[in-house]
């Protein structure tokens, strides 16, 4: 049987210190990969650059707030120009390591507060627009979202990506990490959601490559896909 429907990319978070980002990497098409400001090392990011390439497996940056006490996921305010520089100097980072490897990165995703905040906050999505504007770069981010509205305006390309173990808000919002069931874990729940946003036409589905369970995960959502 055949079809029609666009192949979606299947990504992981990556180059955060997990010993299991080579399994993951023979499991996805893309990785967005840490830039040691909210976890990981050079060691770590390079390991995982150097095997990416290996695989051809396609490589973003993953910048987000310097603050490994809360993994980047604690909310920072900062305004859009100190939000550019940080995005441009991780990427600096990033590519330094990268370079070297011949591995190119092709695409921006930030990580964890600095991503959630984007979707809504006028100034830090202006930063992050500019940031990948500069860069003349893709930005991965939600449907539907101010910082989808933003970066079209300025004529950034724009990936709209799912969350494989998230739970959704009506409004199409991911449920905050704090609330009771904001992570799914029921295998045919996630292969529903799976198919759900596959079918919505998105064009990157991702995988939390901290969770020690993403291997098995990325091996359901392959499933789910059938590929």
């Amino acid at each position: 049987m055949t079809t029609d429907r666009p192949p979606i990319d299947l990504n992981a978070d990556l180059g955060e210190g997990c010993p299991w980002d080579h399994a993951l990497l023979e499991r996805v098409t893309s990785a967005s990969v840490g830039c040691g400001a909210h976890a990981g090392d050079p060691s770590a990011i390079r390991s995982t650059l150097q095997r990416a390439g290996e695989l051809a497996v396609r490589v973003g940056a993953h910048p987000g707030f310097d603050d490994r006490a809360h993994f980047g996921r604690r909310e920072i305010e900062m305004g859009t120009a100190d939000v550019r520089a940080l995005i441009l100097g991780q990427f600096d980072d990033l590519n330094a390591i990268a370079g070297p490897l011949g591995v190119s990165i092709r695409f921006v995703k930030p990580h964890g507060a600095l991503y959630n905040q984007a979707q809504r906050d006028p100034a830090i999505a202006s930063g992050v627009v500019a940031a990948c504007h500069r860069l003349g770069l893709p930005l991965v981010g939600l449907p539907g979202t101010l910082l989808a509205e933003l970066a079209t305006a300025s004529g950034v390309a724009y990936l709209r990506e799912g969350f494989c173990d998230r739970r959704y808000r009506p409004d199409g919002s991911l449920a905050p990490r704090s609330e009771p069931g904001a992570m799914l874990s029921d295998p045919a729940e996630i292969a529903a959601q799976v198919v759900r946003l596959r079918d919505q036409g998105l064009d990157m589905l991702c995988v939390h490559g901290d969770d020690p369970g993403a291997v098995g995960l990325a091996d359901l959502v392959r499933r789910a896909l059938g590929i």
